[in-house]
């Protein structure tokens, strides 16, 4: 039966607004509202059932642990992330969880932040999309999702009180545009809002962006959790839209909210409707069928498997991958026994079983395979003593020379990163490092595989004939590595960050991690592969990178606007070589002379094609109109910039294959004029403009071009101008004009584009349709 907040008591209302215990929802027996669970995410079921805690200290039931987001995103696969977050919420089912704590999609703004193995990327497109099939696949489960960590958490350090003090166009462009894009497409059933303050305001107790861009401007119609222990000012959030705090605060907060109506500190009906959203969350989770399982073991731990062999990329090839089965392989380095397959904190899975790397690659190969740790993981790379160290490095070295190629695994130890704080630099453990020097002097056909969850700098880059960047695999990740390391599985993944050659390169370098409770985004728009192309710095592999052992030749692209005004890139991809493969084909745009700051270029939209050697295929890619508008401060809105836009089909963001033009329609932006306007806004202004000009060209025709004067409409002049107020042209020689006709030219100006916007206000237009050449120019005529 339907309950509506109408039915409760006081007491029971606000009972509902924060959690019984630390995974569950209260419950209201009288009404037969039940308890539901929430549990960790997101890269597999963390259902606790013993001790609980948010940061992976706890035990958990076992679960498929599939590639965290730093890995599966590189696959820049969506079906296969809808296909991974289906299974978790099959699992979640069985368990009896009614919501999954689930994606992550903060931007990767610093490659130090030490929770960056959680996320998919530095670009907020790609996290927008693959975040969207993630809740499409764990809702079609009929288990919920909880988009997080919203919004603005972008660091692990003072990570529960700092300020993210960031500029309203990255804030709208950068942070937010992932999150708008899965609101609107997929609505999340909730969203976790973050410990941090965003621009000295805390995020659970912020009324403009839990309420009017949330909910009045996106249209969300779900639930407001708090991160566990975000709250900070529980009448303040519930205030701002922050329906429901987690853990349980023991009953304290629901007393603060229940004497908060009584004295009419809070309105009953906010607490009726943060009560109305957790019933309609209980309805939703109410619906989904019993599901008493068993799990299908094998098959999701095949499954994870095909997604880290998707995950893999290939950063460097000189033709020594793929392995010939038959060759004498030494393996070195300790994670190949003891694999980094997943962070620490939150989301730390207890997996239903591990593959390691060396005993997948015996089974695969015919030779012998050797192998020697070379190296301990047990905290800090190396924690035994010098000469222990070099004992295991000579016996590394040793099977290095008898071995016809030598795979080495390195990587970050798990102490190394991990949610609750963030790395200090980007090199991996010297012991590492002076293992692989040695290594390669003794046996060159050397192959490197790294693990680690956020960025390392690769100075053995051109020592070595092929690098695999293995990230993290989840549990199947030494199959998968086996897969790829044999050919088993051709690699397609492409990188999702871009890897620097120096943490001093880095965007937010000097602005991360802040000081004193504040952090300063001082980059701005220019984040990640933007960054780089900006300042045009050299790095050791761009953004959307990844080989094959294939090869892929682009054709001609075309690109057309379709009947909504997206824009359609189509182009045909041709496998030129010689083994089946995939490729990820990726559209980039840049808009010339653009009024408003830029990156060089921006991706917006990407596909994929499998094709046999010899087989061609058009690859289409949807470009949305909204993805082309930058955030106007101005008018504080979406705007798309009208002009002669480049599409480049690319392999990554610095391999442009070709560019074709497209001509797209602007947005009109008809500020309102004023005394303190310039020159330039005059000029530019549709109706201002053109009489400015016309006193201009008078002025022209009363002065001497011999004189040796600057004439008024040279180029020269018109810059120097242009950012000049109009009320202080009064006076200057040679410019007729008085202090009340420039009043009555922004008075007309303002009056005529407001009778041009009404009479162009016709149902087409309403719809969203841009204004015709015909109508703008008849508007105008007819005034």
């Amino acid at each position: 039966m339907d309950r509506a907040a109408a039915d409760l008591t006081l007491s029971e209302k606000a009972s509902l607004t924060s959690g019984a215990d630390f995974w569950t929802t209260k419950a209201v027996e009288r009404l037969g509202l039940r308890s539901i669970m929430l549990a960790d995410g997101p890269h597999g079921l963390r259902k606790q059932v013993g001790d609980t805690d948010h940061l992976g200290m706890s035990g958990s039931q076992p679960a498929t642990c599939f590639p965290p987001s730093v890995g599966l995103g590189s696959s820049w696969d969506p079906g296969l992330v809808e296909q991974v977050a289906a299974a978790i919420g099959a699992e979640a089912a069985i368990e009896n969880v009614a919501v999954v704590l689930g994606p992550g999609i903060n931007i990767k703004r610093s490659p130090l932040c030490g929770r960056n193995f959680e996320y998919f990327s530095e670009d907020p497109l790609v996290s927008g999309v693959l975040g969207a099939a993630w809740v499409r696949g764990l809702q079609s489960t009929g288990t919920g999702a909880s988009l997080k960590h919203f919004a603005a958490n972008n660091q692990e350090f003072d990570r529960m009180r700092v300020s993210s003090d960031v500029d309203m166009r990255p804030l709208r462009e950068i942070y937010l545009r992932g999150f708008e894009r899965i609101v609107r497409d997929e609505q999340p059933w909730t969203i976790m809002c973050s410990y941090n303050r965003i621009n000295g305001v805390y995020a659970s107790e912020d009324p403009w962006l839990l309420t009017h861009v949330l909910r009045e401007e996106w249209g969300f119609d779900g639930l407001v959790v708090s991160d566990w222990g975000a709250v900070n000012d529980r009448l303040a959030g519930l205030l701002a839209g922050l329906d429901l705090e987690m853990p349980s605060s023991g009953g304290r907060t629901d007393a603060q909210l229940a004497a908060a109506v009584q004295d009419g500190t809070l309105a009953l009906e906010a607490l009726d409707t943060a009560a109305g959203r957790i019933m309609k969350l209980l309805d939703k989770a109410g619906r989904r069928p019993p599901t008493s399982g068993p799990l299908d073991v094998d098959a999701h731990h095949a499954l994870a498997r095909e997604a880290a062999g998707k995950s893999i990329v290939l950063l460097s090839n000189d033709g020594i991958l793929p392995l010939v089965t038959h060759a004498r392989i030494a393996v070195i380095g300790a994670f190949a026994m003891h694999p980094r397959y997943q962070g620490a904190g939150s989301s730390l899975i207890n997996p239903t079983r591990v593959d390691k790397a060396l005993e997948e690659i015996r089974a695969l190969a015919d030779g012998d395979v050797t192998y020697a740790p070379g190296f301990t993981v047990d905290g800090a790379a190396c924690s035994a003593g010098d000469s222990d160290e070099a004992v295991l490095r000579e016996e590394a070295v040793r099977i290095a020379r008898d071995a016809e190629v030598v795979v080495v695994f390195l990587g970050l130890p798990a102490s190394q990163e991990s949610e609750g704080f963030d790395r200090e630099h980007l090199d991996l453990p010297a012991a590492q490092l002076k293992l692989l020097d040695a290594v390669i002097e003794a046996n060159p056909a050397t192959v490197v595989v790294v693990s680690n969850g956020g960025v390392v700098t690769l100075p053995f880059r051109d020592k070595v004939p092929a690098i695999l960047e293995a990230s993290l695999l989840g549990q199947a990740g030494g199959g998968a590595t086996a897969d790829v390391l044999f050919g088993v599985v051709n690699p397609s993944a492409k990188l999702t960050e871009t890897l620097a050659l120096r943490l001093e390169d880095t965007p937010s370098y000097g602005n991360f991690p802040g000081e004193s409770g504040h952090v300063r985004y001082g980059e701005g728009i220019m984040i990640g592969y933007r960054w780089y192309d900006h300042r045009e710095l050299d790095v050791a592999y761009p953004f959307g990178h990844g080989l094959s052992y294939t090869a892929f030749t682009y054709g001609a692209p075309t690109a057309e606007l379709d009947a909504d005004g997206d824009i359609v890139v189509t182009v045909p991809i041709t496998n030129s070589g010689d083994a089946p493969g995939r490729e990820v084909v990726q559209v980039y745009t840049s808009l010339p002379r653009s009024r408003v700051e830029r990156a060089p270029r921006e991706l917006k939209g990407f596909g994929a094609t499998t094709l046999e050697p010899g087989q061609s295929a058009d690859v289409r890619v949807l470009v949305r109109r909204a993805d082309l508008a930058y955030w106007d401060t101005r008018v504080d809105q979406w705007v798309v910039e009208g002009g002669d836009y480049l599409f480049g089909v690319a392999a990554s963001s610095r391999d442009i294959r070709a560019t074709i033009t497209l001509s797209v329609l602007g947005d009109e932006v008809a500020l309102p004029l004023t005394m303190d306007s310039s020159v330039g806004d005059l000029l530019a202004h549709p109706v201002a403009g053109p009489i400015v000009q016309s006193v201009l060209q008078q002025v022209v025709s009363t002065m001497d071009p011999t004189a040796g004067a600057m004439m008024p409409n040279d180029d020269a002049m018109q810059m120097m101008m242009a950012s000049f107020p109009v009320s202080r042209l009064v006076g200057f020689p040679g410019l007729p004009i008085t202090f009340e006709q420039i009043e009555q030219l922004v008075s007309h100006a303002n009056t005529q584009v407001a009778v041009d916007h009404g009479r162009r206000e016709t149902p087409d237009r309403a719809a969203g349709r841009p204004a015709t050449i015909e109508e703008k120019v008849g508007a105008r005529e007819n005034t």
